[in-house]
């Protein structure tokens, strides 16, 4: 039996953009393009209709609202959709108002093609894709923002992290998702999602997707204290 297809929907302003994504996709055996919108009330109407497994979203719409107030009343209204964007921005600032708005994936469109695909299998999967130029940037600004700096939350809780919420952690950091983490450390995706919470709760941290910043944060001051 045939693997039931992945049914996306695009939201673009750009025509040439969804035609050349839908061509794309249409030559994929997982995909398929079920609808596709210029705007946010076009979109949202279409939405009501047709209910796809994802919606790959760009951040600026010229008409009504922008995209990533589309972002979330997309989220509000339609919770179980998932939401990639793909955008020409690679600005920071974007992906961190993407991520909190209910995105779960953010990529450019100067990225390839194929990390496009994998982004769409890794949101439908249930984990937060950023592609790694981004992810880049992320780190950057992490350096150059001492308050980012997650050590002495880690060493000085009231309550430290146990040696395995500790691999746990170093895994986030260097971009497993929760599957990967969960065949890396032979564990139950479960548990892995428990030693999140955990963690969370530990060093304060309130929003989900701050766990990964928090992570590459750490990463990268065991480096540079190991070469200190």
């Amino acid at each position: 039996m045939k693997n039931k297809k992945i049914n996306i929907m695009l939201i673009d302003d750009h025509p040439l953009v969804r035609q050349g994504l839908k061509k794309v996709f249409d030559k994929e055996s997982d995909f398929y393009v079920c609808a596709e919108a210029s705007n946010a009330e076009s979109a949202i109407k279409s939405l009501s209709e047709v209910l796809p497994d994802i919606v790959i979203i760009d951040v600026s719409l010229k008409e009504d609202i922008d995209g990533i107030d589309l972002i979330g009343v997309i989220k509000k209204r339609f919770g179980n959709i998932k939401i990639l964007v793909l955008s020409m921005h690679d600005e920071v600032i974007y992906v961190e108002r993407a991520i909190r708005a209910g995105a779960k994936g953010y990529v450019t469109k100067n990225d390839p093609l194929d990390i496009v695909s994998d982004a769409i299998k890794a949101v439908i999967s249930g984990d937060i894709y950023i592609s790694a130029s981004i992810t880049g940037k992320f780190i950057k600004k992490l350096i150059s923002t001492p308050e980012n700096h997650v050590n002495n939350n880690i060493h000085d809780s009231s309550e430290p992290l146990t040696n395995r919420e500790l691999e746990v952690f170093n895994l986030i950091g260097r971009g497993y998702a929760t599957g990967e983490i969960a065949r890396e450390l032979n564990i139950s995706v479960n548990t892995v999602e428990s030693h999140r919470r955990h963690i969370k709760e530990k060093l304060g941290i309130q929003k989900g997707t701050d766990i990964l910043k928090f992570a590459i944060q750490w990463i990268i001051d065991k480096e540079l204290n190991r070469s200190n």
